[in-house]
């Protein structure tokens, strides 16, 4: 292929992947913008493969490769579920680090490189960088991948003088890049190997120091890294499409990061930091100068009944709606009320779930219509004009120490104000804090009524409730 077409093919590839990334800032053109985005790559697999860098037996091996890896990608994601589709994407980004910190070493191990002068000098700090991104993208998101699958506790690894060595490991990798820099031909493999190692290292423990609370934000901070060692991989490989589709990928990531920062009410340097988030499912400790007062504790029936008595219903999803696969009843019992004249619609918290995005795209399979999920910015100040609120394995999103308890590790961050509702029904296991490990004083409010159980099987059994008409007449 003349290599006039095959830039016209990346040109058209970035255009798609571009498109892509718009089409998917909106849950109605998200399948659009994945199709552009298959697409893209599409064209450019063939136009790289046809580009002329690939002869003789390369084709082989070159098709060995992208058939082992769609077969492995198509049963990945055939087999995961959607609860586990945070550790999935943790893990396919350290694949990304791992092929840039190779695709570094065999860059400068190119024997058949002709480079020189300034332009190998080039050439060198590129694979260093690309090398130093890769390796912390690779080994963190495998921690990520530990602490979202629970193979990892989720409180924060608190070493120590851990931010003089997490200082101490980075001055370490610069100082490697004299000697490295600085070697002959090739000769700047040892100082390279040392400065992987260290930034491996580097990489667990940035990810160790960082709280469970902080996952989606870890998520997306990792989906940068991964962005910024492909495109360092493409200077390595005077890949322009390469170059593209990772400054996409790292400044999207980046943008995404800042996002759910701000609604947190965290700094990114804070997140990094680490420090918030404790084990998930470990009751808090009580604070003894307080009252806890005393919960509630409702039937699925009698929830069936405060559904059916309202005119506005708001419901909260988190990850233990995620857990319990309950979305798919969930829409049926809003699907009921809203024939019987109810107004129903779904909140969502920016950081709910252990992914951005996360609620919608469970929201989503369930075939909800997207006018009626609302973000929390959109909603919040509906609260007060609603008459129940139904809250599914929610915690921390729907904390209001947020706003009035100045201890409280998570005061100042926006959430959903359900407590304002005239009543607030909680669907939880039991009374174990969230992933942050903080106590929520919803659970102790006057009009919060709490629905112990899983939460699948207690949305099933409002539905058979509201199904046999069992809400309006317990009601009466």
């Amino acid at each position: 292929m003349p290599q006039s077409l095959v830039t016209t093919a990346y040109i058209a590839a970035g255009v798609l992947f571009i498109l892509s990334l718009g089409g998917l800032s909106k849950q109605e053109t998200a399948r659009r913008g994945n199709t552009l985005g298959i697409v893209g790559m599409l064209i450019a697999l063939v136009a790289t493969a046809a580009g002329g860098q690939v002869s003789g037996d390369g084709y082989a091996i070159l098709a060995a490769a992208i058939g082992l890896g769609a077969i492995i990608g198509a049963v990945l994601a055939a087999r995961v579920g959607m609860t586990s589709m945070p550790e999935l994407v943790a893990i396919l980004h350290s694949f990304v680090g791992a092929a840039a910190v190779l695709v570094g070493f065999a860059s400068y191990l190119d024997p058949n490189s002709q480079l020189s002068g300034v332009d190998a000098l080039i050439h060198d700090v590129e694979v260093y960088l690309g090398v130093f991104i890769g390796a912390i993208t690779f080994t963190g998101s495998i921690i990520a991948f530990g602490k979202l699958r629970g193979m990892i506790g989720s409180k924060p690894l608190m070493i120590p003088g851990r931010h003089f060595i997490n200082l101490g490991m980075l001055v370490g990798c610069v100082g490697l890049g004299v000697p490295f820099l600085t070697a002959s031909h090739q000769g700047g493999v040892m100082p390279l190997l040392i400065m992987a190692a260290i930034a491996c290292v580097l990489g667990i423990h940035l990810v160790m120091a960082i709280g469970g609370a902080d996952m989606p934000v870890v998520v997306s901070m990792l989906n940068s890294y991964s962005g910024w060692a492909a495109s360092a991989a493409g200077f390595m490989l005077s890949n322009d499409l390469l170059i593209i589709t990772g400054a996409l990928v790292g400044s999207s990531g980046a943008i995404l990061s800042y996002i759910m920062c701000r609604a947190m009410n965290r700094s990114f340097i804070s997140v990094i930091l680490g420090g918030f988030g404790a084990d998930e499912g470990v009751a808090p400790a009580k604070r003894s100068d307080e009252p806890q007062g005393e919960v509630v504790s409702v039937t699925a029936q009698e929830t069936a009944a405060l559904l059916a008595d309202a005119k506005s219903v708001v419901v909260v999803p988190g990850y233990g709606m995620a857990v319990a696969h309950a979305q798919y009843p969930l829409w049926e019992v809003a699907m009921l009320l809203r024939e019987r004249g109810t107004t129903v619609r779904f909140a969502i918290h920016p950081v709910a779930g252990r992914l951005p995005g996360h609620m919608n795209v469970l929201l989503a399979e369930a075939k909800v219509p997207y006018d009626i999920v609302l973000e929390m910015d959109d909603i919040n100040e509906d609260f007060p004009h609603t008459d129940c609120v139904l809250v599914i394995g929610a915690n921390d999103i729907v904390n209001p120490s947020a706003l009035d308890d100045p201890s409280s590790p998570i005061y100042g961050m926006p959430v959903l104000e359900v407590w304002k509702a005239k009543t607030t029904v909680v669907m939880k296991r039991g009374m174990a804090s969230g992933y942050a490990g903080i106590e929520n004083p919803l659970f102790f409010h006057e009009n919060t009524k709490m629905l112990f159980g899983d939460a699948k099987k207690m949305v099933d059994a409002i539905l058979t409730e509201l199904r046999g008409g069992g809400g309006k007449a317990e009601a009466a």
